[in-house]
């Protein structure tokens, strides 16, 4: 299929596949490329326009990420962000220092008037910095677009040569108009058409699975969420009958999780998935007895993970690929790549050593969870599935702050079962990206029933985000938040307190762990 592309050159930023999410929600495909793809090889794309991203290092630094020059002398309009905009003022003769003073987070920026790549945004705006370095001198042929208080090129660009930098993220929503930066790049220098759809994702990616799988055998690891079941359907259309989709129950689901999954899935579900439900809760139990540190945990339910649906597998007989719902979050979270690592998500960075499969096909692994959900629309599941509230693969593992025992998952799954009931008859639940409550670890005195308690605190969690990149926490109405309090404390045993977490992402995750 013929499509315009823009290719997103990544130097290691948090944000790389952020910058593609932005160009693919204006219609634009985008491909995300290593730093390390020669520029032959990377311009036999022909991509129309190209995105230098972020990164961590100082490029004045011998062992930087550097680029070939011809990338900026091919005529192909090139923009540069954060490390992007230095390498471009650096590699074509500016100058590029530790700044005095770094800037992180939103910064105040002032922009300059006869800006292409600025067009529209106004002349005071605010930006998302993330930098030690800056550009004290542009290169001969730019001027000078944006500033800051201690950023004096901010931005710059050479219409002439078509090439563009801005020394801020304009990809994170923080970047109060950054999508304009995108547009303007887009739609005025590469001159794009914007025909481009997340449907075409769903077709050509069911094409490019069949193609692998051929006539092989593949095991889904299907948890009945939002993305395994997204990529579950895509193989089914893709492979059929090849495909056998594998639930396990490791204990650590929430209240009626299981039976749930097997309504949707199983045998008198609307899906022909060959379908089998493992029941593995003992063996998971047993693995994570007196385990406390989430890290930990997580690499113990990644690794059991496996080692049940390699037990599967071997029942089936001759297959080849494992496949997982994995999407991007999860991967820049797990510290693939050059990112730092945040946690190890159970299907990514918790994977063992040894996995006994060919291969592992993730066919969602370069998508955001809205994206994801786009695709579940088109591939006709029901909005009430892909819709559903988010839960992470290691379950209610991670939710338990300590060690993990059958006691304390009941206490979770109770406490969270009435929290979300009442954000629903709030008539909250689509306006929350995710909630949920977790277990601390915390015991403390109160007073029930004239009586002396010493029993645990649960901690509500809620937050608003589009991208699971960052996000706020939820301004939950005081009222709903007494109501479901006083519910949990009466209703779940072995509870007295109940908290609300107000942490943003950053500086926390959207787990409590």
């Amino acid at each position: 299929m013929d499509k315009e592309l823009v290719i997103v050159l990544d130097f290691g930023g948090q944000y790389n596949q952020l910058i593609a999410r932005r160009v693919r929600d204006m219609n634009v495909y985008c491909e995300v490329l290593s730093y390390t793809t020669p520029l032959d090889e990377l311009l036999a794309k022909k991509p129309v326009g190209i995105i230098l991203t972020g990164g961590p290092n100082s490029v004045n630094l011998p062992d930087s990420p550097q680029y070939d020059k011809g990338l900026f002398e091919a005529g192909i309009p090139v923009l540069g962000i954060c490390y992007g905009a230095q390498l471009m003022a650096w590699t074509l003769g500016g100058n590029v220092e530790p700044a005095k003073v770094s800037e992180y987070g939103k910064t105040d920026i002032t922009v300059s008037n006869g800006s292409t790549i600025l067009e529209g945004v106004s002349e005071h705006t605010v930006g998302w910095m993330s930098h030690r370095d800056y550009i004290s001198a542009v290169p001969e042929g730019f001027k000078i677009t944006a500033s800051t208080a201690v950023c004096p090129a901010a931005g710059m660009e050479n219409d002439e040569k078509k090439l563009y930098a801005v020394q801020y993220h304009p990809e994170v929503t923080h970047s109060v108009e950054g999508d304009k930066v995108f547009k303007n790049f887009l739609f005025k220098v590469c001159a794009c058409k914007g025909d481009w759809k997340m449907d075409d994702f769903a077709e050509t990616t069911i094409q490019a699975i069949r193609e692998k799988v051929g006539t092989g055998k593949a095991l889904c690891a299907l948890s009945g969420g939002v993305d395994s079941s997204v990529a579950a359907v895509l193989m089914s259309k893709a492979i059929g009958k090849q495909l056998t989709c594998v639930f396990v129950d490791h204990g650590l689901l929430r209240k009626d999780e299981a039976e749930s999954v097997d309504k949707v899935f199983g045998p008198e579900g609307p899906y022909d998935l060959n379908f089998v439900h493992v029941d593995a809760h003992e063996r998971f139990y047993e693995k994570l007895k007196g385990v406390t540190e989430p890290e930990q945990k997580r690499k113990i339910i990644g690794e059991e993970f496996i080692r049940v649906f390699e037990d599967e597998a071997k029942k089936i007989g001759a297959v080849d690929y494992l496949v997982q719902g994995t999407i991007y979050p999860d991967v820049i979270e797990s510290g693939l790549g050059k990112s730092a690592t945040i946690k190890s998500h159970h299907n990514v960075g918790g994977l063992p050593d040894y996995v006994d499969f060919k291969e592992i096909i993730e066919p969602l692994r370069m998508l955001f969870k809205d994206e994801v959900r786009r695709v579940g629309l088109h591939l006709g599941i029901p909005e009430e599935l892909v819709f559903r509230q988010p839960f992470p693969g290691p379950g209610l593992g991670i939710r338990i702050i300590g060690d993990v025992t059958e006691e304390k998952v009941k206490i979770v799954q109770e406490a969270d079962a009435i929290y979300r009931e009442e954000i629903a008859k709030a008539g909250l639940a689509r306006d929350i990206s995710q909630y949920f409550a977790a277990l601390t670890n915390m015991r403390s005195v109160g007073v029930m029933g004239d009586a002396r308690t010493y029993d645990y605190a649960i901690a509500l969690r809620a937050v608003t985000t589009s991208d699971f990149m960052t996000a706020d926490s939820a301004q939950i109405p005081w009222e709903v938040l007494q109501k479901i309090t006083n519910r949990i404390v009466n209703e779940v045993d072995h509870v007295n307190r109940v908290f609300y977490d107000c942490t943003s992402k950053p500086p926390g995750t959207i787990e409590l762990e």
